[in-house]
């Protein structure tokens, strides 16, 4: 069986040990299509939050493989579904933690499976750095008569969008952002594309994910430090170089958010909350 939620549900994945340059981070601002210079030079530099979902795997080569306790199945076939990260202070340019992470839940949604996992990044000294949640969806795998899991809906504000930004990709912005830790063939090889059922490789959610995160911040804050998390539900594709039009509420300590592509939902239920300071 593909799926054995008794197995999978609370099982610990093995700890990742990792460390990450400055080298990194501009590396992978650059992936995401940064030029501002608190991005792009050592000196001063700024590290935008989500970094720290690709960090323990930046300097990955290989494949992805979906295979954990419980899990078994075929990368073809499983898309992200959602991610969050929480912040417990700014991340800093370089450093070295070990991440921790279980299997809080899999979802049966019927022709399909969620598997969430949830992760913490530990300093050296055993502070914990940061937090993240996300969750991977599996066509074909549902069916097992596991819970359907909740929604997770976010209610737009009724009202217009109290700002509206509008972020070109590039058309290589995905073979840039492999370097980065995520060599599915799925964003770089149009027959992979083909047979898990797209004309052609589209670009990495977490890609839109940091774009979309990147681009609110420039527009709307001081800086990357003002994020205390930044979560987000993947709902359609983008094919490397469209536009992202990404339409923001202010909500008191928090930002709505949707982004669009080509009229495409592309990230939905997506909020980014600010830091109390």
């Amino acid at each position: 069986m593909p799926i054995d939620p008794d197995v999978a549900v609370g099982a610990e994945l093995p700890e990742i040990k990792f460390s990450w340059t400055h080298s990194d981070v501009l590396l992978y601002h650059l992936a995401l299509g940064a030029t501002e210079l608190r991005y792009v030079y050592e000196q001063g530099l700024q590290v935008l939050p989500t970094f720290g979902v690709v960090a323990p795997r930046f300097h990955e080569t290989a494949p992805p493989a979906v295979s954990f306790p419980g899990v078994d199945i075929d990368l073809a076939r499983v898309l992200h579904g959602t991610q969050e990260i929480t912040v417990h202070s700014p991340l800093p340019a370089e450093g070295e933690a070990v991440l921790r992470t279980r299997i809080a839940d899999v979802w049966d949604k019927g022709k399909a499976a969620v598997i969430v996992q949830e992760s913490t990044a530990v300093t050296p000294d055993g502070t914990a750095l940061y937090t993240t949640r996300s969750s991977i969806f599996a066509r074909g795998e549902g069916g097992f008569g596991g819970e359907r899991g909740p929604s997770g809906k976010v209610e737009v504000p009724s009202r217009a969008p109290d700002l509206v930004i509008e972020t070109p990709t590039l058309p290589q912005q995905a073979h840039l952002y492999r370097l980065c830790g995520d060599r599915n063939p799925l964003h770089a090889d149009p027959e992979f594309a083909r047979l898990a059922g797209f004309d052609q490789p589209i670009l990495h959610g977490l890609c839109t994910y940091g774009v979309v995160c990147k681009a609110v911040i420039d527009a709307v804050l001081d800086g990357p430090e003002q994020v205390r998390s930044f979560s987000a539900k993947f709902a359609g594709v983008v094919f490397p170089g469209e536009t992202l039009t990404t339409r923001v509420w202010r909500d008191g300590s928090r930002l709505v958010l949707t982004t669009s592509a080509a009229d495409r939902p592309v990230l939905v239920d997506a909020v980014l909350t600010l830091t109390e300071d």
